[in-house]
């Protein structure tokens, strides 16, 4: 049986209702493109699943640069930092550069960026990136790496992530350990696949434990401090309150203290907190913060060095690595008091 037909440049063009060379200039990160059209052309090439090939179909892209980009989704706080401390140094071991850029959605000019660059490919560190831009970065030939993917990537996407599942469950027995049974959790954002495994891995060996979870006691929030102090303030003031909250972010867990601070709680003594990550700022605070380690900086250097075998040799299959994650336990936590 002939295989079908493949997609070139010129159906793209047909379908979007434009011409070639602006597909061919949308596909290289040329400017002069108004956004609507972009946008068109990249919903379009995810449709047909166009993908770039060498030849007359494949836009002009010139010399590949030596360097490869970085993307972050922000460079606030210690954990940017760690990931990207992780890619220079496999970077410096390989020879390359970094270029690094943040993506702000729903802008793409991150994305038109990365096209007009010509790089070797390119590391997306905790970016929500949307299935028109992968579909567009894979039509241009950029290989990309996600770490700490923020959504389930697709199976032809490499990805680096950590053991969320396996951190969330290890929160969850030590808190039960200490003989807590009123237990809340401060969640990311719902659609965030960390989060939800995190989430489900504590709400596991809860029920194991022939517990109870319920939806009213697991909240969920961004990053953000100030949000994650908030709703923590909701979740202390539950009936029964919780002896134990679970925080899936360190950032989230600086919140909870707040919040008990503001309440008049004393962490350990009437309420133990954990976090997740293991960022500097777990050992700065008093009492120090039990915490799940995201080994962050080795996610970053396994994602570049992972980056730069797709690029000079692509794979059949997308490459998938999961690091380990470790319960860390510091002074956060403790037994739970008798009442």
């Amino acid at each position: 049986m002939p295989n079908p037909p493949r997609t070139t440049l010129a159906d793209v063009a047909k379908a979007a209702g434009t011409t070639t060379p602006t597909v061919s200039k949308v596909l290289s990160g040329r400017s002069d493109v108004s956004a609507e059209t972009r946008a068109r052309i990249m919903r379009i090439v995810e449709e047909l699943g166009y993908r770039g090939r060498s030849g007359r179909d494949a836009p002009s892209r010139g010399g590949r640069s030596p360097f490869v980009d970085l993307v972050l989704s922000g460079v606030e706080g210690t954990w940017a930092n760690r990931a990207l401390s992780g890619v220079e140094r496999a970077a410096e071991g390989a020879g390359v550069d970094i270029v690094v850029s943040v993506a702000r959605p729903p802008d793409d000019a991150w994305l038109t960026r990365l096209l007009a660059r010509r790089l070797r490919g390119a590391v997306l560190a905790l970016v929500d990136t949307t299935s028109e831009q992968l579909a567009t970065l894979a039509a241009a030939q950029v290989p990309i790496v996600l770490l700490d993917p923020v959504t389930q990537p697709p199976s032809t996407v490499a990805s680096v992530g950590a053991a969320n599942w396996a951190g969330g469950r290890a929160a969850a027995e030590h808190l039960l350990s200490l003989g807590h049974q009123h237990l809340s959790v401060l969640a990311g954002r719902r659609t965030h696949l960390y989060s939800q495994a995190r989430v489900d891995g504590f709400r596991s060996a809860v029920t194991q434990a022939r517990l109870d979870l319920p939806d009213s006691r697991v909240a969920h929030t961004g990053r953000q401090r100030a949000s994650a102090a908030e709703l923590a303030t909701q979740l202390l003031r539950g009936t029964p309150a919780p002896t134990a909250v679970f925080a899936c972010s360190d950032t989230m867990a600086l919140g909870v203290y707040d919040a008990a601070a503001a309440l008049g709680l004393r962490i350990p003594d009437d309420v133990s907190v954990v976090g997740f990550d293991d960022l500097p700022e777990a050992q700065w605070v008093s009492p120090a913060l039990t915490t799940v380690r995201q080994p962050i900086a080795e996610m970053g250097e396994a994602a570049l060095r992972m980056l730069l075998r797709i690029s000079a040799d692509p794979p059949a299959e997308a490459p998938r690595e999961e690091l380990a994650t470790t319960l860390v336990v510091r002074g956060s936590t403790a037994a739970r008091r008798s009442v």
